[in-house]
């Protein structure tokens, strides 16, 4: 069968393949549109793999939050450089990935990258398909929900994706403020990268840890057995006030804490307010970035 350019750009259209490799797809299936799409997908497929060992560390964070203020979803979606994650494809599928999130109850990535999208694709044949297209590996690497009974949920997104959080403050308060409050909080949280809401929520392991440290710390330091271990009470809650949202200086205001502008807030709207969850992510964090000689890459690849 004579293939006809107007059936190779059809099929470009449809998949956005190089020129060539569509009319390739079209001579092995014999002119078959439909066939020659599930030929250029298995290719693809091919090329994907060929790149999923490549380490993705850039990419780009999001944060969405429900049109009944209520619920709130972050993703974070890693690509292998920082040129790719400035992409206005790559952009658009991280926010599919977060809106995804958000609708559908789903417990983990495995979970969510099988959810079908427009196109009737799921939301990792959809990567994959960008995968082969970009020409970098790429992943869905998290997510996270938090939602309220009463009360709201509030993102902040911080450098253009580097940084997402979401807050859910629970309270009986107006939505307005709650925004606002949620607002200054997920800033806070942002700059300052608390690991717990309130000092309730450490980890007993973390605290018997840091207070190991800290005796040592003191005893090498000479400090007499006697005064070590009331010192390193003092430290420890030193440390905590830093690792705690609550408990740190309100960015807005040193003179006074979160917990205290928390306070503040609620006495003005007559009504208590409870901070329910908080979701920070930051792109690459915890994920062990390659570096290379590049003498000692083209050496490989040559096979020396």
């Amino acid at each position: 069968m004579e293939i006809t350019a107007s059936m190779v750009k059809e099929l470009r259209d449809k998949t956005n393949a190089g020129m060539m490799d569509c009319k390739k797809a079209l001579t092995e299936t014999s002119g078959d549109i439909e066939k020659a799409i599930d030929y250029l997908r298995e290719k693809g497929l091919s090329k994907a793999s060929k790149k999923a060992d490549r380490i993705a560390a850039e990419g780009l964070t999001y944060a969405l939050v429900s049109e009944c203020g209520k619920k709130g979803a972050v993703v974070e979606v890693n690509s292998e450089t920082d040129f790719v994650a400035k992409n206005e494809e790559f952009k658009n599928f991280v926010e599919t990935v977060a809106q995804v999130a958000l609708n559908q109850e789903v417990k983990d990535v495995e979970a969510l990258k099988a959810i079908k999208v427009e196109g009737g694709k799921t939301l990792q044949e959809t990567l994959t398909d960008k995968i082969a297209k970009i020409g970098e590996n790429m992943s869905i690497r998290r997510f996270a929900v938090e939602k309220v009974e009463n009360g709201a949920v509030v993102a902040y997104i911080h450098a253009g994706g580097k940084i997402s959080v979401i807050v859910a403050l629970e309270s009986e308060g107006n939505k307005e403020t709650l925004e606002v409050l949620g607002k200054d909080l997920a800033m806070q949280v942002a700059a300052m990268n608390p690991k717990y809401i309130s000092t309730d929520d450490v980890d007993p392991e973390f605290i018997a840890h840091e207070r190991e440290i800290l005796i040592a710390q003191a005893l090498n330091e000479g400090k007499p057995k006697n005064i070590v271990e009331k010192m390193v009470e003092g430290r420890l809650q030193k440390e905590l006030k830093e690792v705690c949202l609550l408990e740190q200086a309100y960015v807005k205001d040193g003179d006074i804490t979160v917990k205290k502008h928390i306070e503040n807030t609620a006495k003005n709207i007559g009504k208590d307010i409870k901070v329910a969850g908080v979701q920070r992510y930051e792109v690459g964090e915890g994920i062990e970035k390659k570096s290379e000689n590049f003498a000692e890459e083209v050496a490989k690849q040559m096979g020396q």
